[in-house]
């Protein structure tokens, strides 16, 4: 078991506490959205690490490490997932950080490495940040009107599911808006690492609001050939909001049609899809106006 001598940090008394294992949240901009209580405890700890890949910042490590004074260890999901004990504090003398883009607690990977390190009575500390899941709230349409949010994955060849169809449609039943969050690949191994024991890994990946667009076009189309027009959660000419690399300079919102989404053209990743519920508060539309590609097509769709 790890102890810590009683001590002062941000203003709060600890005695005789395991305070080892850092997570830290780093928001979703650039090296400098990192909290300044954050940023003193990457400074002082051991080892640092930066989780990379259930999200990434706009900026490169590199960048980074310029910023926080020091080097930063990757950590991949193979790591994550598979080799905590290489990841948390070794001895009583060790401090550890773990770095995640957004807040800790964006993923469920982390709560797993949380919980991993409180099984080993090692003392955990998180520190919070921004997160797409509240900052979604930039495009106008209410944090309290959103539902369950949903994942849209990659389809291939021979997989394509469509299960988070149904989660926006009970979403819009209930009168309540959805975040996707779109598919990310880094590090994905090939087809020849799987089957040779080679590691090989895939370019990175990033859907887009155009590609998550027409997956859910499919399913509509899909379901109209099977089922007819009956009971449709949304149509081609429902209103999407497009979002790209929230929280940065350059961040950038658009609203149009569905079908409109897969040729908009938002820039660079991060993107994020948001089906907005069918009715939506006089503030919303107005909000939402200053993002439409068509105003006037926009006012039309809102009467």
């Amino acid at each position: 078991m790890f102890y810590r001598a009683a001590g002062d940090e941000g203003g709060c008394q600890f005695q005789s506490e395991k305070i080892m294992f850092y997570v830290i949240g780093l928001g979703l901009g650039d090296a400098k959205d990192v909290t300044v209580k954050g940023l003193e405890i990457i400074k002082r700890c051991n080892r640092v690490y930066l989780e990379s890949y259930t999200s990434v910042l706009t900026v490169q490590q590199e960048s980074l490490e310029e910023f926080y004074g020091r080097p930063l260890i990757a950590a991949d999901r193979e790591l994550v997932e598979s080799g905590a004990d290489e990841i948390l504090p070794r001895n009583e003398d060790e401090d550890v950080a773990f770095l995640v883009v957004g807040d800790p607690f964006g993923a469920t990977t982390h709560t797993d490495l949380v919980l991993r390190a409180k099984e080993k009575a090692i003392q955990v500390k998180v520190i919070h940040n921004s997160s797409i899941l509240t900052a979604v709230g930039c495009c106008g349409l209410q944090l309290y009107s959103y539902g369950e949010i949903v994942s849209i994955p990659y389809w291939t060849d021979t997989w394509r599911p469509d299960s988070f169809y149904e989660k926006i449609a009970s979403n819009r039943q209930r009168g309540l808006h959805t975040l996707c969050l779109l598919d990310i690949k880094i590090k994905e191994p090939t087809l020849e690492s799987i089957t040779k024991k080679k590691k090989e890994y895939m370019p990175p990946r990033f859907m887009s609001v155009n590609e998550a667009a027409s997956q859910l076009i499919t399913i509509l189309d899909n379901k109209i050939q099977d089922e007819g027009h009956k009971d449709l959660a949304f149509t081609r000419q429902s209103l999407a909001v497009g979002l790209a690399r929230v929280g940065c300079e350059d961040q950038h919102i658009v609203a149009c049609p569905l079908q409109d989404m897969m040729h908009a053209d938002l820039g660079s990743p991060l993107h994020c899809l948001v089906i907005p519920a069918e009715k939506l508060h006089p503030l919303e539309i107005e909000f939402l106006t200053q993002f439409a590609l068509d105003k006037n097509q926009f006012k039309e769709m809102m009467q």
